[in-house]
């Protein structure tokens, strides 16, 4: 047997760790005091507090305040016990035990433990519960055994080394077991209980989230920034979604911290001698472009090129983020230990070629309006944006590659930005030619098993191989991370370059500014998300 143990103890860190701080917070709120009151602004409102159902990068930092895993990351992506205090592994992989903490409740009340934790994984089998976790991340789940009440024996059908990714995601969260009754499960929220060190206690939707601390939590990792209780008293998180709202409200001070700071806002919070500002690349996939290849114009790849080379990315980045966003070339975000440098300023940017490729598709007329056409159809394409998942100005970003194909190649790109329930139901019924995705995942092979085999989650491109499928099967087996990044830089080569499954569009990025009197803010380790407000305070 394989043993791992608890003993990371890293300072300065925020509940599950951060990767930066913002400039001089720490020395100008002084040491870390107990008490007070947060306001924080925040990009994107959830469409879930129920972290089973976590599909946001932006609501993170929001999970982890009242939900805790077994796992959590350091900064080199390795594993750190949470709830669990060890775990082991056995020689053919298919059995994890885990040792848990006998010191946890429930914010109800209840005793955290083998059972509670086998009770959260029979609800995650619990049909249309959470599909997308139970076709992935728990693809070669068994079954689970509570041998006894701080002991949980996990088994596979198969070895699958990112099942300890699993017990250190969102998706991966205990949840209280008497909450598996409430009629609210599935959206989450007040009548639904974690182990976390605040307690959500008051939703307004389209307004805020507030929570409470929680005066029994004792039990943060080791590379938590400190032990007992939460800092802070409360925290109100306010739903602002337009940056120069957000910003607005943190220059005047109505709000003490925002998150998600865009490239027209960044040098004024930096020249503000009463605010601090950081900024953290995520890990996990770029932001891209998917394409899809179901139907016509991109079941045909010299389309799919077409519009790759149409676009001078440099430029419409520079115009949408002025230098502050970092151009991506694979569908693995540069951040992490998997991405292929190589495929950088390998395509793209080429308008000669582009026309080429479409008079040789067939696209060789053109209408009264510039756009190419064919048999007298123009070639449309649509992408839909569900704007719960809009951030970063993606909205602004769609508009300049819409300008950008148009002129370049004469492709007619609409852009609609629609509530969540139109954007699947037009993903349901195949109504898009282009969807857009990232994901924040910490091992990428988690977000590489979402978005790319066979009748996968977000397999809406609808490249399918036996390849890939095998490759991303080979990577889930092996524990050997030279034999993974073999895999993954294959995977890359495939969607990338040969298939020309998508285009890389950016590394999506998160910032945090604040007043200069709050300290211990900074970002998860590997995920390069804001991290919780567990080790942040309020100087005085």
């Amino acid at each position: 047997m394989r043993r791992f143990l608890a003993g990371l103890a890293v300072a300065g860190l925020l509940l599950a760790g951060c990767q930066g701080t913002p400039d001089d917070a720490g020395a100008a709120a002084g040491a870390p005091v107990q008490g007070g009151k947060l306001t924080w602004g925040i990009e994107t409102e959830p469409v879930t507090f129920n972290p089973h159902q976590y599909a946001q990068a932006k609501a993170r930092l929001l999970v982890w305040n009242s939900f805790e895993a077994l796992l959590t990351h350091d900064d080199k992506g390795g594993y750190v016990p949470w709830l669990a205090k060890s775990y082991e592994v056995s020689a053919d992989g298919l059995t994890y035990t885990f040792k848990l903490r006998d010191d946890v409740t429930f914010s109800d009340g209840e005793k955290f433990d083998a059972a509670a934790v086998k009770a959260n994984l029979d609800q995650l089998q619990v049909p249309g519960y959470a599909p997308s976790v139970l076709s992935t991340q728990l693809k070669n789940y068994k079954d689970a055994t509570a041998v006894d009440p701080a002991t949980i024996e996990v088994h596979l059908k198969q070895p699958d080394v990112l099942i300890l990714d699993f017990f250190a995601s969102p998706q991966g969260a205990q949840i209280a077991p008497n909450s598996f009754k409430s009629p609210n499960l599935k959206a989450g929220g007040p009548d639904v209980f974690g182990t976390g060190p605040f307690i959500l206690d008051r939703y307004t939707k389209g307004q805020e989230v507030h929570y409470k601390r929680n005066p029994n939590y004792n039990w943060a990792p080791a590379n938590a920034g400190h032990q007992g209780a939460a800092y802070l008293d409360e925290i109100t998180y306010r739903f602002l979604k337009e940056s120069s709202v957000r910003v607005g409200a943190l220059t005047s001070g109505q709000v003490d911290v925002v998150e998600g700071v865009p490239a027209t806002e960044q040098e004024l919070v930096k020249a503000d001698s009463n605010l601090t500002f950081s900024r953290s690349l995520n890990s996990g996939t770029a932001y891209s472009y998917y394409f899809n290849e179901t139907k016509a114009p991109f079941d045909d790849i010299r389309v799919r090129k077409a519009f790759r080379d149409a676009v001078d990315l440099d430029a419409v980045l520079q115009g949408v983020y002025r230098g502050t966003a970092t151009r991506a070339w694979s569908i693995l975000s540069p951040s992490g230990p998997f991405y292929d440098a190589s495929l950088e300023k390998s395509y793209g940017n080429n308008p000669a070629e582009a026309n080429s490729l479409l008079d040789q598709a067939g696209w060789s007329t053109k209408d009264a309006d510039g756009f190419r056409t064919r048999d007298g159809q123009r070639l449309t394409v649509r992408i839909v944006l569900s704007a719960p998942f809009v951030r970063d100005k993606r909205d602004i970003l769609a508009q300049a590659i819409q300008a950008a194909v148009k002129q370049s190649a004469g492709i007619d790109l609409q852009v609609k930005i629609v509530d969540q329930g139109t954007a699947t139901d037009a993903l349901n019924k195949n109504e898009f030619e282009i969807f857009d995705n990232s994901r924040a995942d910490t091992d990428a092979g988690a977000a590489l098993t979402l978005i790319l085999p066979k009748g996968a989650p977000i397999n809406r491109h609808g490249y399918n191989s036996p390849e890939i499928d095998q490759l991303v099967a080979q990577s889930s087996a092996t524990t050997d991370t030279a034999k993974r990044k073999e895999i993954y830089l294959k995977l890359q080569q495939l969607t990338v370059t040969d298939n020309v499954t998508l285009l890389p569009l950016y590394a999506p990025a998160d910032q945090i500014a604040a007043q200069k009197k709050v300290g211990g803010l900074g970002f998860e380790p590997t995920a390069g998300v804001p991290g919780s407000a567990y080790n942040v305070w309020i100087g005085k």
